[in-house]
């Protein structure tokens, strides 16, 4: 793993060390890594819900289609 060295402005800096100092975060690159991957996931999702949109209509989006998601999701967990 290489280092990133990251100078954020002082407002910002008390802002991290706060969360650090809560408990919420180990360190101030624990924080960091966590809003990586929370920005990866956020563009993820947008991609997906973009991709969506831009599809093709496949059927009725009832009840039974729901069902079928909620299925589909409890065996890919």
């Amino acid at each position: 793993m290489t280092t990133m060295n990251v100078s954020p402005p002082d407002e910002l800096r008390s802002f991290v060390n706060s969360q650090v100092n809560l408990g919420n975060y180990g360190s101030t690159s624990e924080y960091v890594r966590d809003l990586i991957r929370r920005d990866q996931g956020r563009r993820q999702l947008r991609t997906a819900l973009l991709e969506g949109a831009r599809s093709s209509i496949a059927g009725p989006a009832d009840a039974a289609y729901f069902a079928s998601l909620r299925a589909r999701a409890e065996t890919n967990s």
